[in-house]
């Protein structure tokens, strides 16, 4: 199964409390902040919420 990276790189302030929960669950909460996870339909999902705010890049 392939992975995904994710990274913050915008700022959870002022943002709604449904998106800096979402950052949360993703494993995120600062800038800079990294975290592989598989690349899944759930996990996709969550990132559509928060597109703004992290970046994603694919990891073999």
């Amino acid at each position: 199964m392939s992975e995904i990276r994710v990274t913050q790189i915008r700022s959870a302030i002022g943002s709604k409390p449904k998106q800096r929960g979402t950052l949360r669950a993703l494993g995120l909460g600062r800038i800079g902040k990294s975290n592989t996870l598989p690349d899944r339909g759930e996990i996709r999902g969550m990132i559509a919420r928060v597109p703004h705010l992290v970046e994603v890049e694919e990891v073999n």
